[in-house]
């Protein structure tokens, strides 16, 4: 290995750890908003429950449109610049949020916590930065890096919930969202620190070839097979996760054992971070893919069981686990279609579908939960994972037809 691959190497860690302690500051505004997105929803909401989870589909709209904006910006500013933009519009939709709490405004809310996607739409860039500065030996590990600062905001996040949550009582909520402000500016001192290495010049363009239309990457098989595995694993998240504080306070469970529950969840979905990417570099993405798919299954059977509060902390457990194999396999996937020259459309484009999808999945995880209750939201995960199942044998068949011709 030569002197300039190992530099190459260190710069890439460190770019990957930055990334990690501020996604684990300023992601933790994720984990509040959902876990108190839909609890604050009826709070606001009037004998009619059947719009609680708005609020968190304001989330997840919020990241959708904040996809395409957000690569813009990244691109136009440098990724330091664009990121700690997002900071600060992650600390205004705090505020909205909070003054919608006070002012005892549904949609105002809703539209608070949309306002705090789109600041989680940079957040979600985070992963392909480290991804774009690893050689390409490191590139799964260093997405595994920067998910793996999820471990912190899977702790940070609903401890914060917990002890916030009547801090401006008789206003319930509002502390939670009010906390989100000095964690946007722990998370830009942190992004401050960020050093990348000069851009490359115009030789990089001429071996990568010129940009290719976007309709002509977004139909290459394996993209297609990527971005269906990682719309499937994420939307089902959601649409599960979002319904089960309901279900669980409807269940006659206390507000702190759901919110633990969404701790327990979050710790799963980015403690394995720290050895997903190796794995994905011994055995495929798709394999791993595979494992997750599995394991979302395993959480439909386990919620399916029974009530109880052990049962509903393993589903989610199970919940968190199925997604980080699959979505870091998604990813992992996804990173490789790409050249350079095109990777700002192409992750632009990615993360508005997905979170587009993310978004109306958890606004029918509202509505399915106030029509069928929490069996039925579970039984919606095995057709879903039976299509990804489908979209990775086609990947697979196309190959094989390939390597036949």
């Amino acid at each position: 290995m030569t002197a300039i691959a190992v530099e190459a190497g260190k710069d890439a860690r460190r770019t990957a750890l930055i990334l990690a302690a501020s996604q684990a500051i300023i992601g933790s505004a994720a984990p509040i908003a959902i876990s108190m997105g839909g609890l604050a929803g009826q709070y606001l909401l009037g004998p009619d429950k059947s719009l609680a989870t708005a609020p968190i589909t304001g989330f997840n709209i919020g990241v959708a449109l904040g996809a395409l904006p957000a690569a813009a910006i990244i691109r136009g500013m440098g990724q330091r610049g664009g990121f700690m933009t997002g900071t600060i519009v992650t600390a205004l939709g705090g505020l909205v949020a909070t003054a919608a709490l006070f002012h005892g405004s549904f949609w105002l809310f809703a539209f608070g916590l949309l306002v705090i996607g789109v600041g989680g739409a940079f957040v979600q860039q985070f992963r392909f930065a480290a991804a774009d500065n690893a050689p390409p030996q490191f590139k799964a590990r260093a997405i595994s890096f920067v998910l793996a600062g999820g471990i912190v905001t899977a702790v940070l996040g609903p401890q914060i919930v917990i002890f916030t949550r009547e801090s401006f009582a008789p206003v319930m909520f509002a502390g939670s969202f009010a906390a989100i402000l000095p964690l946007a500016a722990v998370g830009a001192i942190i992004l401050s620190f960020l050093r990348l290495p000069a851009k490359v010049s115009g030789k990089v363009e001429v071996t990568d070839g010129d940009a290719r239309p976007l309709v002509e990457i977004v139909t290459h098989p394996r993209f297609v097979a990527a971005l269906f595995c990682a719309v499937g694993s994420y939307a089902l998240m959601s649409f599960v996760m979002t319904g089960a504080p309901l279900a669980m306070v409807g269940c006659g469970l206390s507000e702190d054992d759901a919110t633990l529950g969404i701790s327990w969840h979050v710790m799963a979905m980015f403690a394995p971070s720290f050895f997903t990417g190796s794995l994905i570099h011994r055995f495929g993405a798709e394999r791993i893919v595979a494992i997750g798919l599995i394991l979302l299954i395993g959480c439909a059977i386990v919620a399916l069981s029974g009530l109880a509060l052990w049962q509903f902390w393993t589903s989610l457990i199970l919940l968190g686990l199925g997604w980080n194999f699959s979505f870091i396999g998604a990813t992992a996937m996804v990173a490789v279609s790409y050249r350079p020259s095109e990777k700002g459309k192409v992750q632009g484009f990615h993360d508005f579908v997905l979170f587009g999808s993310v978004a109306c999945a958890s606004l029918m995880s509202g509505m399915v939960y106030n029509a069928w209750g929490w069996t039925m939201l579970n039984w919606m995960v095995f057709p879903v994972t039976v299509l990804c199942f489908v979209a990775l044998g086609a990947l697979k068949l196309t190959g094989l037809r390939k390597a036949d011709a």
